[in-house]
């Protein structure tokens, strides 16, 4: 039985055995993949982005939609960051840490000298509030119940703390790599979108609804000589036609959010580059509403698992950017089984045949979200696939605030279209986290002892990883609230002008490094 070392002894910790886990950073914050400079760094000048849809303030901690992306890969930090590729967390604010021995606690020791926009110094009390921050249901944050385990916070001095948890916590660095670090002073204005302090990069200047972002370079960033530009403004373009148009014409240095072929055509024309997000995939999937029916009956789901095309959506729509799957892990997860990725290969007899089993089936509604074509190109593969086998639904298109609104609060009444993230990510935090997966609430409203028990074992560490691994997948494999399409990587698009842009395992914009060539 492993006894608690004492705040002491844990702090102790923080002098070799933290520095042995904070060896091999490439820097003293860890960067992401990157576009390849075409030369060496040149200072000033203003970075223009385009991004299809405008900042909903109280989402900022559901890491969703490319302003809110934007906004925290910008003004704020994290406390730890990880690399492209692998979990292995590396310094940001903190710059070592120690567990204790029984994995209930984690001792933290933060960068000095690091100031908020605001000219405050950062101390240990603002982790302390930006953790507790995210815990409050008001905030949304998609990693709240892991945020909800750490049940105390001990400040012991400016720049040591230490963190204590209900049970051991396999997902930990995930959260600290995702809470955005916040002001405490003017987190009332954070919520009402008219003040964003942050220690990050840039500056908040303005938000002008509907129209644009603005950021000015932050000259006390703790990384000495960085930034590069003095100022970004992030366009509000909706319509992707539009957002293609201003990327090809030059008006946009960067364009976020378009769809595959539309980083194709640009890149074609000379007009632009591609950055391809590997190691922050991104999964297309169809949701279901298991309490409505005819989807209450596991067959339907499976003849619909067995319906998709899985195969077609990745070549024409995603254009080869990644892998058709049953099962939401890239690749790389640990989590991932070959074998278990492929259940449900397309079989249109074995759907049909579901089908009948069951009997007549209503019309059912396919919501996703409006002006996204490649969200729309699935919806119809799908439509089609369905047809085949004698399920006939509805294209529902949905504006995409509204869009986000009925996922978070599980009000879609029939089948949906979209794509989910965390996979990438230690894969407990996709169960007990995110919002189509949680196993205790999920827009599914899908209940089961066995799947919360697969969660929880997972998350808690109470066993063999690989086995917990393998168990969670079955209950997804087995209940099949949401029906995996595949998994697939993103593609920005930027003009050659702009260099050196990076990018976190959310996808959130890092320009700390930009410059224009």
């Amino acid at each position: 039985m492993t006894h608690p070392i004492g705040r002491r002894g844990l702090l102790r910790g923080l002098g070799i055995g933290a520095a042995l886990l904070a060896t091999g950073c490439e820097s003293a914050v860890a960067r992401q993949e990157r576009a390849v400079p075409a030369g060496p760094p040149k200072p000033g000048g203003t970075a223009e982005l385009g991004l299809l849809a405008d900042l909903v303030p109280k989402n900022l901690f559901t890491n969703t939609g490319p302003a809110i992306t934007t906004m925290i890969g910008l003004v704020f930090d994290r406390l730890v960051r990880y690399g492209p590729s692998g979990l292995e967390p590396r310094p940001s604010l903190a710059t070592s840490w120690a567990f204790e021995p029984d994995g209930r606690a984690l001792a933290l020791r933060l960068r000095e000298g690091v100031r908020f926009h605001s000219g405050r110094e950062f101390t240990a009390a603002d982790v302390e509030f930006s953790l507790r921050s995210y815990a409050d249901p008001q905030w949304n944050g998609q990693l709240r119940s892991t945020a909800a385990a750490i049940t105390g916070i001990e400040v012991i001095g400016p720049h040591e703390v230490v963190l204590r948890f209900a049970h051991p916590l396999s997902n930990i660095f995930d959260l600290l790599d995702t809470v955005p670090v916040i002001d405490s002073e003017s987190v009332v204005d954070l919520r009402a979108g008219t003040r964003f302090v942050g220690t990050g990069p840039f500056r908040f200047e303005r938000w002008r609804p509907n129209t644009e972002l603005r950021f000015t370079r932050n000259p006390d960033y703790f990384v000495p000589g960085r930034p590069y530009l003095d100022e970004v403004r992030a366009r509000i373009i909706p319509e992707k036609s539009s957002l293609l148009s201003a990327l090809k014409s030059g008006q946009v240095h960067f364009a976020d959010t378009l769809g595959h072929r539309d980083v194709e055509s640009a890149v074609r024309l000379g007009a632009a580059r591609a950055i391809t997000l590997t190691g922050a995939e991104l999964q297309a999937y169809v949701g279901t509403n298991v309490t409505t029916p005819p989807l209450d009956d596991v067959r339907i789901r499976r003849a619909i698992a067995h319906a998709l095309d899985r195969d077609r959506i990745i070549t024409e729509v995603f254009r080869g950017a990644g892998h058709a799957s049953s099962l939401p892990w890239p690749k790389d997860s640990p989590a991932y089984d070959e074998v278990r990725a492929g259940r449900y290969a397309r079989d249109v007899p074995r759907a049909r045949s579901l089908v009948a089993q069951h009997g007549p089936v209503p019309v059912l509604p396919l919501v996703y979200a409006a002006k996204d074509p490649s969200l729309a190109a699935v919806a119809q593969i799908v439509q089609n696939n369905l047809a085949e086998v004698g399920i006939e639904v509805r294209l529902e298109p949905l504006d995409r605030a509204q869009f986000t609104q009925q996922l978070i609060a599980g009000g879609f009444r029939g089948l949906w279209v979209t794509t989910h993230s965390w996979a990438q990510l230690t894969p407990s935090t996709l169960t007990v986290s995110a919002y189509p997966f949680n196993a205790r609430k999920n827009a599914s409203h899908f209940t089961s002892p066995a799947y919360t028990s697969a969660a929880d074992a997972a998350w808690q560490l109470s066993g063999d990883p690989a086995t917990a691994h393998a168990a969670l997948s079955d209950q997804l494999l087995d209940e099949l609230f949401l029906i995996e399409i595949g998994v697939y990587r993103q593609r920005w698009a930027h003009s050659p002008a702009l260099q050196g842009i990076g990018y976190s395992r959310r996808r959130e914009l890092d320009l700390s490094e930009a410059f224009l060539a």
